[in-house]
């Protein structure tokens, strides 16, 4: 290859452009985003639309359903689902993992544009749901006052909107800043319906004087002779008295002021959320980052300007972070990368164990930080960010980096033995010996390295082919290991380029004790310039006498005077190090030694006795499939953040401070549990904080579980010091609490950041109410009977109470009114109308009227109010309607535009395939009607789907490799016997999964898949040794004794640095280890079985199936990624 014979002869311009690679890989390094996960497009968009004051049923025909039947036929739609609420309508979309969701929202917008809904229904709103719009900083704001008056609640509220929000908008990378809690400043008039009616004044007059009358026009424009005017009719309001003194009509010949039928006061607006940070009444600051910005810089920038915001805060005013998403993704990135340097160390030591010379193990080390740092350019080019699948791929290729290496200057040394060999039979003339050294020097790094360049290419497309199959994997799965897939295999092409370059060039000088300037140094020296006899020459040579030594000083001896002090400390170290790892190595080297001869022995036993040897292996393979069952399946491990949520719903129409009162009781609750007190949040408490949040005003979410004055959420932060059982006891301490409370449905949960679908879901299809709710009711009381669930709750609870209002249209007919106005009259005065908005310096003020509450509070009030308030006698709304209590449905859910009762439930003990089998003997003892149909969906739905395409995957994978094998071969039979290392692979992990009780989930099915292109390299190593000795005429039995005994140095070598380069990901330490850890489980005790089993069982196999007497003499390459020479080092 041309490459390498330009490497070996041009070492500088390979130097140079490796460390141009280098510089522009650590600036890719600086420009890369870091983000806890990829940039997964979540396959879910969320029409919400809001109609006030309307129950669920009329929003489920209203709304609903009108929006279901226009977005039905959007292209991708794989699932309809919509939740009908008191006020709300939201209807969720499911596509394809996999769609391109900006061009699936622009269709979706398409369809609602033409879509036609009553006109007093804002226009639907288009939500995403993607946990990396979350807040990534969350900040409370709070006083030292336990109970604030209204007016410190508004002065509050006023602080965080005009000094905290604006401060932190500003920070670059901060795309909004969300408040909620407290109270925000509203004009409320409040009409007195008695008094306007005797004066003929109805409220929509009012309502139309003010808008009217708060106005600013510009005027236009004069011009005169000396000057120009602009003209502007000043009108706004200024002051609440002028309110209070605006006419708003004429009685009896005089002019009415609004003073004289309504109370204009200063209030609030109706609170949709109440916010406390540790059981204290506050204001929530939540702030979101822009899309493509590092969460880990803007956190940093956040931090420094909430350090200014602090100093300037007024004394008894605090500001406490409640969460920063940063600090989880530092930490899981930080121990990713330690887990990967940890690895390269470890591999670095069995290099070094294996080749007893630092100077080999350097120049074979050196691809690991080379190929990582080459990678993060292509990452650059390929926008993937810095996260944990990114680096997780990087971690996982640490121990695959250096085979390519070893192969190459495994090679290069045995060519350079050969050739010294050669070379010492010849006539050595003194006068040619540095040529001769050199070309011997020369010559085996190029054809060493040309020689199994082919091999190492194809065997490193037999490792990176495995991953081409992950492009056909549905679900979440193929969106979240697309970035894994792609750094190893940038790593992987990385390291191949370094193992043709580098590593020759490298190679080249080794040991190479004549430098390349020597000469220059051992020329005789020159006798040095006489001084000018001219005066002007004189001047010269004295002028620039101190730049000629300036020059000399800083060219010539500072870079000679650093090479050496180098030179030197290398030597040292390596001296050093020498003698420290000495008994180390001695230790090593005879435990292999022994390794070695035992494994002779076992060889001999083996081919003697072939039908055992493989009926045990069989055995032990089939003893790991019927181990599978009891692993337990899930979709995606949990990632434990240090903190839990409860989500508890009351009773529908309960207000928004009793669900207050029992979140505040909740948060007290919690810390008792944890050895403290509601008062005493100190150090002898697991627990650090709690924030709780009741309504759902500032939650921008599109969860359609989520919502009115009963919702609340409490989120327990433990503290660093905290285990997870101590998470555990306090969320069993709660629950115990919650027991007690009976009108409470709750359910916990943790940070989920791959699915917001329940772990189990039972989804009942009918479409009486009534039915849906009784059977719901019963099948949840059955699950919670199994001690597999916990917090089992329905879609269908208790209804939400209505105040009905039936019309006697003859009676309307019969006083000249319709049904419409009478309701658009009720919903004004009840609800009331934002007339306009009023000035306070620079901030804008809504202005709402409606009617006192002392006549809209209680259904007499309701039946009072007069519906013809122009007429000189009044009609109550009691004469043409009746008005009575009823109770509706809490909400409504549809599901493939069909009524469903969701009935859900987390997993509390096994394993989610254990809980699924238990929900469907209960389904199959629940004997339903023949109206109704119940099936099972959630994340069990998810992860069937998922584990259905892995294996599709799986399979697509061991077929790519075999196709690669094959070509390498030009055999149908050997691909074959190299493949039996898959299935003892698989074997293998499935024994490591169940001595760790590590259930299958989507990350396990990924390290098979990987483990499939890595398990084979050393069976090819063995096979393609015993053809290479069969093709030198020796006898097949003694080619394979031969080969065996010689490959199984470079087998236990390179088995041994991928595993240890594993190791520290597989022990499950720090943040994220959730994710990391089942998948180097399952690669490292693959790795190991298949490795130990092929040792012996390939021989075996391939002297049972190999019948050719002799193979073809005709000259192959090796074909193997570790040709390492028999048994020799460096």
């Amino acid at each position: 290859m041309r490459i390498v014979d330009i490497a070996v002869k041009r070492p500088v311009a390979v130097s140079m452009f490796t460390f141009a690679v280098l510089l522009f890989g650590m600036v890719s390094l600086g420009r890369l985003s870091v983000n806890l996960l990829p940039d997964l497009s979540y396959p879910t968009l969320t029409i919400r639309t809001d109609y006030d004051g309307a129950a669920p049923a009329e929003i489920e025909q209203l709304v609903s359903k009108p929006i279901e039947e226009a977005v039905g036929v959007v292209k991708g739609v794989r699932k309809i689902t919509s939740t009908s609420r008191a006020g709300q309508s939201d209807v969720v979309l499911s596509f394809a993992w996999g769609t391109e969701m900006d061009f699936a929202s622009l269709e979706v917008r398409e369809k609602l544009d033409v879509l036609r809904l009553p006109l007093d229904i804002e226009k639907p709103r288009l939500l995403r749901f993607n946990p990396s719009l979350d807040p990534v900083i969350k900040l409370g704001l709070t006083t030292d006052s336990e109970n604030l008056s209204e007016n410190e609640m508004k002065r509050l509220r006023l602080y965080a909107e005009q000094q905290i929000k604006r401060a932190l908008e500003s920070v670059e990378g901060i795309a909004a800043v969300r408040l909620g809690g407290g109270l925000e400043n509203e004009i409320h008039i409040l009409i007195d319906q008695r008094k306007a009616s005797q004066l003929s004044i109805p409220i929509t007059d009012v309502i139309a004087r003010i808008k009217a009358e708060n106005v600013n026009a510009a005027g236009g424009r004069i011009d005169n002779a000396s000057q120009a005017f602009l003209v502007r009719t000043l009108n706004q309001f200024e002051s609440l008295d002028e309110i209070n003194n605006l006419f708003v009509g004429r009685s009896e010949g005089r002019n009415i002021q609004l003073k004289d039928i309504a109370l204009v006061r200063s209030a609030y607006k109706d609170r949709d959320v109440i916010t406390r940070f540790n059981g204290t009444e506050g204001v929530e600051v939540a702030i979101y980052k822009e899309g493509d910005a590092n969460s880990v810089d803007v956190a940093a920038k956040v931090a420094s300007r909430i350090t200014e915001i602090q100093d300037a805060l007024p004394p008894n005013y605090a500001l406490t972070q409640t969460y920063d998403q940063s600090i989880f993704i530092k930490q899981a990135i930080d121990n990713v990368k330690s887990a990967a340097v940890a690895g390269g160390i470890l591999a670095m030591l069995v290099l070094y164990l294996f080749l007893k010379d630092f100077w080999a193990t350097v120049i074979i080390s050196v691809s690991i930080p080379v190929s990582v740092i080459a990678t993060f350019n292509l990452m650059y080019a390929n926008d993937i960010s810095l996260n944990m699948m990114s680096l997780g791929g990087i971690a996982l290729a640490v121990g695959l980096l250096v085979d390519n290496s070893i192969v190459v200057l495994e090679n290069i040394d045995r060519h350079r033995r050969h050739k010294r060999a050669l070379d010492s039979e010849l006539d050595d003339t003194p006068g040619n010996a540095i040529s001769q050294q050199n070309e011997s020097l020369l010559e085996p790094a190029s054809t060493g390295t040309k020689e199994v360049s082919g091999a190492i290419i194809a065997s490193t497309l037999t490792t990176m082919a495995v991953f081409v199959p992950l492009i056909f994997v549905e679900g979440i799965a193929g969106q979240l290991f697309r970035d894994q897939a792609l750094t190893v295999s940038f790593a992987l092409a990385a390291s191949l380029v370094v193992a043709l370059t580098m590593i020759p060039a490298m190679a080249r000088r080794k040991k190479q004790q004549q430098l390349s300037h020597q000469d220059t140094f051992d020329a005789p020296t020159k006798k040095p310039k006489t001084l000018p006899v001219s005066f002007l020459g004189k001047l010269f040579f004295y002028v620039t006498w101190p730049i000629n030594a300036l020059v000399k000083f800083i060219f010539v001896f500072l870079p000679a005077a650093l090479v050496t002090l180098l030179i030197g400390a290398w030597h040292i170290a390596s001296k050093l190090l020498s003698v420290l790892f000495k008994p180390l190595v001695w230790v090593f080297s005879k435990g292999f030694d022994g390794i070695a001869r035992a494994y002779e022995v076992v060889l001999h036993a083996s081919l003697r006795a072939r039908s055992a040897i493989l009926g045990v292996t069989l055995a032990v393979a089939a003893g790991g499939g019927l181990l599978v069952p009891q692993l337990g399946m899930e979709l995606i491990p949990t990632m434990s953040q240090g903190e839990f949520s409860v989500e508890i719903a009351l009773p529908a129409g309960t207000p928004l401070y009793k669900t207050d009162e029992e979140l505040n009781m909740l948060a007290a609750a919690a810390l008792k549990s944890a050895g403290g007190t509601a008062d005493d949040n100190e150090n002898n408490t697991k627990v650090l904080r709690t924030y709780a949040m009741s309504g759902t005003g500032s939650l921008v979410s599109a969860a359609p579980n989520q919502g009115g004055d009963h919702w609340g959420r409490l989120n327990v932060v433990m503290r660093a010091d905290a285990a997870s059982a101590d998470m555990q006891n306090v969320q069993e301490s709660l629950r115990s609490y919650l027991t007690t409370r009976p009108n409470i449905e709750s359910v916990f949960s943790e940070p989920e950041l791959f699915s917001f679908s329940s772990p189990v879901q039972i989804e009942i299809t009918g479409y009486d109410l009534n039915q849906l709710k009784e059977y719901g009711d019963a099948i949840a009381i059955k699950l919670a009977s199994f001690s597999n669930f916990a917090d089992v709750t329905t879609s269908i609870r208790d209804g939400n109470p209505e105040l009905k209002i039936e019309f006697d249209h003859a009676k309307l007919a019969r006083l000249n009114l319709d049904a419409a106005s009478v309701s658009q009259l009720i919903a004004a005065k009840v609800g009331g109308s934002v007339a306009t908005q009023y000035s306070i310096e620079d901030r804008k003020v809504d202005v709402l009227v409606r009617t006192k509450e002392s006549q809209r509070n209680n259904i007499a009030g309701i039946r009072a109010i007069v519906i013809n308030p122009r007429s000189t006698q009044p009609i109550p709304l009691s004469a043409v309607a009746d008005v009575f209590m009823s109770v509706g449905p809490s909400e409504i859910t549809r599901v493939g535009q069909q009524r469903v009762a969701l009935v859900t439930a987390n997993v509390a003990k096994g394993k989610l395939d254990e809980a699924v089998l238990v929900a469907e003997s209960v389904l199959n003892d629940t004997q339903l009607p023949l109206s109704l149909s119940a099936t099972i969906a959630g994340q069990s739905e998810d992860m069937q789907n998922s584990f259905r395409s892995l294996q599709f995957a799986l399979a697509l994978a061991v077929f790519m490799v075999y196709l690669v094998m094959a070509s390498q071969f030009e055999s149908l039979l050997h691909p074959l016997l190299i493949l039996f290392a898959v299935p003892l692979a698989g074997a293998g992990s499935v024994y490591g999964l169940w001595l760790t009780d590590t259930p299958l989930s989507v990350v396990v099915f990924i390290g098979l898949i990987m483990l499939c292109g890595i398990v084979v390299n050393n069976a090819i190593v063995l096979v393609d040794r015993i053809n290479q000795l069969r093709r030198n005429g020796i006898d097949k039995h003694a080619a394979i004794i031969e080969a065996a005994k010689t490959r199984l140095r470079p087998i236990v070598m390179t088995t041994l640095t991928t595993v240890l380069g594993l190791l520290p990901m597989a022990l499950g330490y720090g943040e994220g280890a959730e994710i990391r850890t089942p998948m180097a489980i399952t690669v490292i005790f693959g790795l190991l079985f298949a490795s130990l089993l092929t040792l012996i069982l390939l021989p075996v196999l391939y002297s049972l199936f190999d019948n050719k007497e002799t193979l073809s003499s005709v000259k192959t390459e090796p074909q193997n990624t570790q040709e390492v020479l028999d048994g020799g080092s460096l």
